[in-house]
C-alpha cells in the first residue's frame, strides 16, 4: 500500500512553525476536509502551548522545518556578531515592517538579522513599543531553537547571546 503524503514528521518530533517557533508534532490526524480525506500534523506550540494543524502535504510550503543544525547556529552567531549595520532614517512603523516580514519568513537568518538589527538600533536610540516587543520576539524564537537544537537550558543559550552584543 502506497502512503498518500509524504511525512516530515513523525509524533514527538520537533519542528519550527514559522513567526510561532519551535512545536512538538503531538499526533498526525486524518479529517474528512470538503469530502477529501487528509492528513494533519497537530502541533504544540512550546513557548505558548498554542496548538495548530497543519496538513501533512502543506508542511513544506507553510515553511514547517526542522530545528537548525549546529552549522547552522554558529552562522547564527556569525550574523549577530556583524558590526556594519546601516540604518537608513525609515520611521520606526515602516522599519516595523520591514521586521516583520523577516520574522514570518521562517527563516531562523532572517530572525537573527531582526535581533541584531534591533540590538544596534537600542544602543543608538530607546525602541518604540512594538520594536522593543519585536525584539523581545525575535530573540525568543531563535533561543528556544537553539536551546531545543543544542539540548541546553534556555538561560545558557540567552547568556551566550547576550554575551556577543555586550562584547560588541
Amino acid at each position: 500500500m502506497q502512503a498518500r503524503s509524504e511525512k516530515l514528521f513523525k509524533v514527538g518530533d520537533k519542528a519550527v512553525y514559522p513567526a510561532q517557533g519551535v512545536a512538538e508534532v503531538i499526533s498526525i490526524e486524518e479529517k474528512d476536509i470538503a469530502g477529501n480525506r487528509q492528513q494533519f500534523y497537530v502541533l504544540r506550540i512550546l513557548d505558548t502551548d498554542r496548538k495548530i494543524m497543519v496538513p501533512v502535504n502543506n508542511a513544506k510550503s507553510v515553511g514547517l522545518r526542522a530545528p537548525i543544525t549546529e552549522t547552522e547556529i554558529r552562522e547564527i552567531f556569525e550574523i549577530l556578531k556583524e558590526q556594519t549595520v546601516a540604518f537608513d532614517n525609515q520611521t520606526w512603523n515602516r522599519r516595523y515592517r520591514g521586521f516583520m516580514d523577516k520574522i514570518k519568513t521562517g527563516s531562523v537568518f532572517d530572525v537573527a538579522e531582526v535581533m541584531r538589527d534591533l540590538y544596534r538600533l537600542k544602543a543608538e536610540k530607546s525602541l518604540s513599543f512594538g520594536e522593543r516587543r519585536m525584539l523581545e520576539t525575535a530573540r525568543s524564537l531563535i533561543v528556544k531553537e537553539i536551546a531545543v537544537a543544542r539540548r541546553k537550558p534556555e538561560e545558557k543559550v540567552r547568556a551566550e547571546i547576550e554575551k556577543i552584543f555586550e562584547a560588541n
